[in-house]
């Protein structure tokens, strides 16, 4: 396989592997080590309000599974609806972590469609960057909002493929080609994908990564779904490097037609 021309950097650390990975969901620790092992991954999100990371001592440690001194743990601020709750979850993370400054930043409009409300992420991202977070944010699909996002200072923008935990696949790809085509920092493709070709479409629209975790806690098999991954991403990172052939109405002969016997 041929260099990567752009590896994935993120605040100033390069990463081999471009899926990332959710720790919850699954029926037990054990399976979220296997399945985060056989995924490749290198950042696994760790929603704070949910997950015990050592502040209950008395109860099991995500970090035990998923230690920090073999992968980056990436903070999020899932279950928050209001910039309050997001900035003083990312703070207790920072505390939890030792001084820990990569988050992921998601402020939810409601429960039903647990879209993201852009109006309130904007405002969670600027006082968290002011405060020396490197922010990974969550939004829509909106290229407009996508690079406001970037202007702020978050050193990645992550849009939804579809609604969180819906496997739907990536329903808008030009917003997705349109919010890569200008970007500065990374572009992580975030919530919505379902199987492993979900994710080789991301990567082939020129993403730098794929988030994801219903997808693989939720399959049948979460370690097989875990390594589909894997190698589902690497697949549609080199299609794109490749770059695939012009899409044409007719027929194309594959072999040449000079020299035929007549």
């Amino acid at each position: 396989m041929s260099t990567d021309p752009k590896p994935l950097t993120i605040a100033g650390k390069t990463y081999r592997s471009r899926l990332l990975v959710g720790s919850g969901k699954y029926k037990d620790l054990e399976e979220t080590r296997r399945a985060t092992e056989a995924s490749g991954a290198e950042i696994i999100t760790v929603a704070i309000r949910r997950t015990n990371i050592g502040q209950n001592a008395d109860e099991p440690n995500l970090l035990d599974v998923v230690p920090p001194e073999r992968y980056t743990i990436l903070p999020n601020t899932a279950g928050c609806f209001t910039v309050k709750d997001a900035v003083r979850t990312c703070q207790l993370a920072r505390e939890l972590l030792d001084g820990h400054k990569l988050v992921k930043l998601e402020v939810l409009a409601d429960q039903k469609t647990l879209f993201p409300n852009v109006i309130e992420t904007l405002k969670a991202a600027e006082q968290l960057a002011k405060d020396d977070f490197d922010v990974m944010v969550y939004t829509n699909d909106d290229p407009i909002i996508a690079k406001e996002l970037e202007n702020i200072g978050c050193v990645a923008v992550m849009p939804l493929a579809a609604p969180i935990g819906s496997g739907l696949g990536i329903r808008n790809p030009y917003n997705i080609l349109e919010i890569v085509e200008n970007a500065g920092v990374p572009i992580i493709v975030d919530a919505g994908v379902g199987t492993a070709s979900d994710a080789a479409v991301a990567m082939e629209l020129g993403c730098d990564g794929v988030l994801m975790n219903t997808a693989i806690a939720a399959a049948g098999d979460p370690v097989l779904m875990a390594a589909a991954m894997n190698k589902a991403i690497q697949a549609g990172r080199e299609a794109f490097l490749a770059g695939r052939m012009p899409r044409r109405r007719y027929a194309s002969a594959s072999s040449p037609l000079d020299g035929l016997i007549d």
